[in-house]
């Protein structure tokens, strides 16, 4: 199974790409993830930030493989343990199909792009910066890989 993670943003700090990397590396041949990053439209003054986000809404389209699961990254989306996010990943392997995992820009994703979505996830009702949420997707998923695999690294 291929995830793919797709998100706007500027160019990643050398930590961030270190850590991804790692839990990527983890994880087993028949789980790729591969993480894409697209360029962040620039936000000058008074800026028309619904422009904004339908704009950068269409690269992230275009940027999810065709008949892929689709899975926005949402304040409004759905919260769920671990172990859930396992039984999810457990069920995504069973489809057969890509995922792909969205994050948007600074200001979200659009009304529309959103309810095109598949499925809407929060990781937290907290804000953090694309930096952690990057490395924190990475991290569960490989955590969620190891609940389903039985492997000692998950010890909730």
């Amino acid at each position: 199974m291929n995830i793919h993670l797709i998100a706007i943003g500027h160019k990643m700090p050398a930590w961030v790409e270190a850590a991804c990397d790692d839990f990527i590396r983890r994880l087993p041949p028949e789980i790729k993830l591969q993480a894409k990053l697209l360029p962040l439209i620039k936000r000058g003054k008074n800026p028309d930030i619904e422009r904004i986000k339908r704009d950068e809404c269409l690269k992230l389209q275009q940027a999810i493989p065709t008949g892929s699961i689709t899975v926005v990254l949402d304040v409004k989306g759905r919260a769920m343990s671990t172990e859930k996010l396992a039984e999810q990943l457990g069920r995504w392997q069973q489809s057969g199909q890509d995922v792909a995992i969205v994050i948007g820009g600074p200001d979200g994703v659009s009304d529309d792009f959103r309810q095109q979505a598949d499925s809407l996830l929060s990781l937290s009702e907290l804000t953090f910066p694309h930096t952690l949420i990057r490395v924190m997707l990475c991290e569960q998923l490989y955590r969620a890989w190891s609940i389903l695999a039985n492997h000692p690294y998950h010890r909730g």
